[in-house]
């Protein structure tokens, strides 16, 4: 886990299901959150390697399947190019969770959010327009 890692999966921790989108090569979240019990599913637009304990679904969020995302109390994504940030909310609000998400470097939010700055440097940001869960 990197230094951001513990204080994501911390937060995370604190709801039954999260959906992570677009997982890319770097599935520690998932993995850390799959051991403490949380549901996990991880989507990406083309196939990827899923730590035990979590469903990868092959998904676009730009044309997302919405029934991959149904039971999530959050939809989450790490390092979510801004061009993303709204399309993911909408997919969230469908289906009543929230969305919280990081950016890369001095990416800002394209979306309205409440800002969280987390052990290690990470901001979490938490769509304002999403169901709050604390």
């Amino acid at each position: 886990m990197t230094d951001t890692t513990g204080p994501l999966v911390d937060r995370l921790a604190s709801v039954d299901s999260v959906v992570e989108v677009g997982i890319g090569n770097h599935p520690d979240v998932t993995d850390a959150l799959a051991e403490q019990g949380v549901d996990v599913t991880a989507t990406d637009i083309v196939e990827r390697e899923a730590p035990d304990g979590v469903r990868f679904v092959v998904d676009d969020i730009l044309k997302p399947d919405r029934s991959v995302y149904v039971d999530a109390d959050i939809v989450f994504a790490r390092n979510l190019p801004p061009e993303l940030h709204r399309p993911t909310l909408t997919v969230a609000e469908a289906v009543g969770a929230a969305f919280w998400f990081t950016t890369l470097g001095g990416d800002q939010p394209t979306v309205a959010v409440e800002r969280e700055q987390l052990p290690g440097g990470e901001t979490l940001y938490r769509a304002k327009d999403s169901k709050a869960l604390e």
